[in-house]
């Protein structure tokens, strides 16, 4: 008999060497975690700083706040989580309050 199909040893092997992946990549992106966080909070912060340059090309004046950039649909929120809240100066700065945000 000639049946096509994978042998049980096949199938453990495979099993053994994605687990050997897994065992090697989890710690690494657990390790890297913060490091990735912070990276996206630094290009949030630059996203909502290009967003009030578009709200200031939209309407000819910057906005009163992030809230009104978020009320208008510009931005989706005025914080990045674990990193703290997302501010902006009168002159149209964005930056970044570091502080605990509590996760919603």
């Amino acid at each position: 008999m000639n049946e096509k199909g994978f042998t049980l040893i096949e199938m453990l092997i495979v099993l053994f060497v994605i687990s050997i992946l897994l065992i090697i990549t989890i710690p690494n992106i657990l390790k890297n975690q913060n490091s990735i966080q912070s990276k996206g909070c630094d290009a949030y912060v630059k996203m909502a700083q290009s967003q009030v340059q578009a709200y200031q090309i939209d309407h000819n004046t910057l906005p009163n706040s992030l809230a009104e950039l978020k009320d208008e649909g510009y931005l989706k929120e005025t914080y990045c989580k674990k990193e703290g809240d997302i501010v902006m100066n009168t002159d149209g700065e964005v930056s970044l309050v570091t502080g605990s945000k509590d996760e919603e």
